[in-house]
Parts: structure tokens; C-alpha cells; sequence
């Protein structure tokens, strides 16, 4: 089945494949011209660093200059699945897939394809499969409106979480999440015995060390915003997750608390929205209060959206 997909990686050209959170481009992480057609084809800015994707605890040695002994618990108890570790890195990784940080980005994917095909590769950079700033795939569909029909595309459903892994730093102290995701800081702080700051700091932020910092992302041609006021606009996609579910019209979309359906389902409707030709999307505000491991990557992602 994969045959075709690596003789493509093989000779330094893209692919797109499914993993756990979404649908990755990739692209051989030792290969400079490979990973420069990543940046041509997503029209992705250079200082926006990528994530290699491996399949083996080892090949970590071959990318991160040190590893802490709390980074080997949590890739013990988290790997393979949707946490990247952030490291320093080793002089010999490509300047071009870190932009230019002397730290380096690594994740070992859940999903089976995404094992099978980086086993026969070799590692691969991986950023999700979409024009730059535009919702993330979570179908291989997704990736055909972005790439065209004729992408070589590993088509294998929906992706299972739909949100992109949480980004940990642990190239120093203390451990930092740059980006939230299915994984909590409450879980990691579980494994690691030590308290996890999340990083707050502007989306202009110089020197990002992880995707999804600097530039607006996730976003349809809908303008997104969250709910204030009434629901009453035909021209508004509502997605709705606590109140209001005694209002039913077709232009709603009510999770009645199931924020893991929210989430695996979140980029498909800023699609959905656009196919649909709504104008907007309203999203009912997320509350920290509510205790779900997915509401502060859903908070990330839809305010990335609105901004």
C-alpha cells in the first residue's frame, strides 16, 4: 500500500499522511531540498521551525543534543502519541528545519500509517497539511482543496483527535508548553513531579519555538468570533457547547459538553462554514472552569482563528 508513498519521500519529494491529531506533509528531515518544498507548498514563513516525526525512541539521540531524565519519562509514558518534546539540538540538524533556534522540535506519531511509512523513510518533518494560516486537515479531502486533486495523499479517514499534539520545551526549566493540545499540563505535571508554565506571550513573538506562536493559523474565509449577543444571523455558523441547547435551527451546532467531539471536529466546520457560504462563525466562549483537558487547545486554536 505504502510502496508508492515512499519511493516519493525517497526521492526528496511530499506526501501527505494521516497521524493521531492531523493530516502531516511530509518530507525527509536529513534532505535540505525536501524540506525547503514544504515551505514552497504550504507558502509557510522560514522562521516558523517544524517537528520531526520518528518512530523509535533512539533516533532521538540522533537529533537532541542532551535529554533530560524527566523528557525520558515523559516519552516513556506519552510516545507514541500527541506530545512533542522540544530539545536542544545537535550541530548536524538542518538550520532550515529548526528556523534557525538551536533547539529542535520531535514527536513519535500514534497513528499506524504514520509508524509504517517513517520506519521505511526515516525521519520526517510533518507540519500539517494546509496553505499557511488556513484550517488544519483532519480528512484527506482537507488537503485536496488546499493541494489540488493530484497531491499524493495516504487517504485513511479522519484523523482520530483533530487538534495538533501539545508543544513541551524541555531544553531548559522550567518545562514549558508552547502550544496546547490533547495532552494536559496537569497530565505531564503527574509524570515529570514538577509544576508546567504555559507560554502567554504575544503571537509576535521574535524567535518562536514552536509552530502555531507567530502567525495567525486555523483560519477559514469566515470570520470567526465568539459569541456575544444573540443567535439569530442565517449567515452564522453557531458551534455551541454548554448553553443554549434548547435552540435548534440548522445553522447550529451544539456539543452539549462532549469537547472531545468538539475538538476532533473543530477544523471541519471552519471548512464546513466556508463551504457552506456562511459569513462568520460564532464559537460560545470556553471557560478554564470547566475542567476538560481539551478546553485550553480549543481556547488556542479558536483564538488563533479570530485573530
Amino acid at each position: 500500500m505504502l510502496n508508492r508513498f515512499i519511493n516519493i519521500l525517497n526521492r526528496g519529494d511530499l506526501v501527505a499522511f494521516p497521524t493521531e491529531t492531523v493530516y502531516g506533509l511530509g518530507a525527509d528531515a536529513w534532505n535540505p531540498t525536501a524540506i525547503q518544498k514544504v515551505f514552497d507548498q504550504k507558502a509557510r514563513p522560514a522562521d516558523n521551525p517544524l517537528i520531526v516525526h520518528i518512530a523509535h525512541r533512539k533516533t532521538v539521540d540522533s537529533f537532541a543534543e542532551t535529554v533530560p531524565a524527566a523528557a525520558e519519562k515523559l516519552m516513556a509514558h506519552f510516545w507514541p502519541g500527541p506530545l512533542t518534546l522540544i530539545f536542544p539540538k545537535k550541530p548536524e540538524v538542518l538550520d532550515l528545519l529548526t528556523g534557525g533556534l538551536s533547539t529542535v522540535a520531535l514527536r513519535w506519531p500514534q497513528h499506524p500509517i504514520s509508524q509504517e511509512l517513517i520506519e521505511q523513510v526515516g525521519p520526517l518533518v510533518a507540519p500539517s497539511a494546509n496553505s499557511s494560516g488556513k484550517p488544519s486537515p483532519t480528512k484527506p479531502e482537507h488537503v485536496k482543496e488546499d493541494f489540488g486533486d493530484d497531491f499524493p495523499v495516504i487517504a485513511a479517514g479522519e484523523t482520530d483527535i483533530g487538534l495538533e499534539s501539545t508543544v513541551l520545551d524541555v531544553s531548559s526549566e522550567p518545562f514549558c508548553i508552547y502550544r496546547p493540545g490533547a495532552i494536559s499540563a496537569k497530565q505531564i505535571e503527574s509524570i515529570v513531579n514538577k509544576r508546567i508554565i504555559t507560554n502567554n506571550e504575544s503571537s509576535k513573538e521574535q524567535n518562536p519555538k514552536s509552530p502555531g506562536i507567530k502567525y495567525t493559523h486555523y483560519s477559514p474565509h469566515a470570520t470567526v468570533h465568539w459569541l456575544k449577543g444573540d443567535i439569530n444571523n442565517q449567515d452564522t455558523l453557531y458551534l455551541l457547547h454548554q448553553k443554549y441547547d434548547n435552540i435548534k435551527a440548522d445553522n447550529i451546532v451544539h456539543y452539549a459538553g462532549d469537547y472531545k467531539q468538539m475538538a476532533h471536529e473543530l477544523y471541519d466546520r471552519f471548512r464546513q462554514a466556508d463551504h457552506e457560504g456562511f459569513t462568520s462563525i460564532a464559537v460560545e466562549p470556553l471557560s478554564e472552569t470547566q475542567k476538560n483537558e481539551l478546553i485550553p487547545a480549543l481556547t488556542n486554536r479558536i483564538n488563533k482563528a479570530v485573530s
